[in-house]
């Protein structure tokens, strides 16, 4: 590629996701335009304005996700979009405010503003498993996963699972509108998503295992664990493939909670750790320990970082810059 040629904007670009795409996009090379909030707030940028390359292609943008036209400068003259920012709370008051509406039409505004750049080769959108599973089909241990699998909003509306609706309807208006405008679009379903953060505050998917040092009960869960560098390589990896396509489920084998307490007594057996589980049903989680293919995404190349090194990278991490209280 000439360096016209490598020229990216990532969306949400202080993000967890986002912090990883960024670095590995500059040790590939490329140009990054990133957009922020606030490009002068030094808390959630610093970590980002340190990494190798960014003093010479790291520009960051002012851009907000429900402004229309908010992104038009930001990917003029782009090759590939990656969009990540999207909501992600657990405890929301106005979900349709808060969680559906900026995901949603923050999604559609992007894809808007690549809409009127016809340098862009490809968008990739950040999704989640999330807009995968919740089918309200049967589900058994010996089921698989895969890219067919779309969640239903309505079963998403009925219990109350906003994230996974805003994340399954964002992902239904970005297809339609990209099919309508000959936008090549291509979405990464990541799992739950551990490693070292970049930056400096713990975000929701790590919250799971920070909460676990100094608690008295553990829960009775399930996570399937996958690692931040392999889903930032992914999107990577997707935009560059001439034949990637469609969707792409990211996602490790389901990790219960006393599995991962075991590891984590074992590399850290100062930690105080929970020895009893908050649920009478011990080792029974609601949720089937249902298998997800890693066929098509292993087909772009991508080889998975094993959970137990991503756990013990995470904690290091957290240790280091000192988000664990221990």
């Amino acid at each position: 590629m000439s360096e016209a040629e490598k020229v990216v904007c990532v969306t949400g670009e202080s993000g967890f996701i986002a912090s990883w795409l960024v670095n590995l996009l500059l040790q590939r090379g490329y140009t990054v335009n990133a957009t922020v909030r606030d490009p002068n707030d030094r808390k959630k940028t610093e970590h980002l304005l340190s990494l190798e390359g960014a003093s010479e292609r790291l520009h960051l943008f002012k851009a907000e996700l429900l402004e229309e036209g908010s992104f038009d400068s930001v990917v003029e003259g782009c090759v590939g979009v990656f969009h990540t920012a999207s909501p992600c709370y657990f405890a929301v008051k106005d979900p349709q405010v808060e969680m559906v509406e900026p995901a949603v039409k923050g999604t559609l505004n992007v894809l808007g503003s690549c809409a009127k750049t016809p340098s862009i080769r490809r968008v990739i959108i950040t999704s989640s498993m999330a807009a995968v599973m919740l089918t309200g089909k049967p589900l058994a241990d010996d089921v698989v996963v895969d890219e067919t699998w779309f969640s239903d909003p309505v079963i998403c509306e009925k219990s109350k699972q906003w994230y996974m609706l805003s994340k399954t309807l964002a992902e239904k208006a970005a297809r339609e509108f990209s099919e309508e405008n000959g936008i090549d679009m291509v979405t990464i379903h990541p799992a739950m998503v551990s490693g070292p953060p970049l930056q400096p505050t713990v975000n929701a998917s790590l919250g799971p295992i920070v909460k676990l040092i100094g608690a008295e009960t553990f829960s009775n869960a399930a996570w399937r664990w996958v690692d931040v560098r392999d889903v930032a390589n992914a999107h990577i990896l997707a935009f560059e493939s001439p034949k990637a396509c469609g969707r792409y489920c990211v996602a490790g084998k389901s990790v219960h909670t006393s599995e991962l307490l075991k590891v984590l007594k074992e590399l850290y057996p100062d930690l105080s750790l929970p020895e009893r589980c908050s649920d009478e049903k011990q080792f029974l989680p609601a949720f089937p320990a249902l298998e997800v293919s890693q066929e098509r995404v292993r087909g772009l190349g991508l080889n998975f970082i094993p959970w137990e090194v991503s756990i013990k990278d995470t904690v290091d991490s957290l240790m280091e810059k000192k988000l664990l209280s221990v």
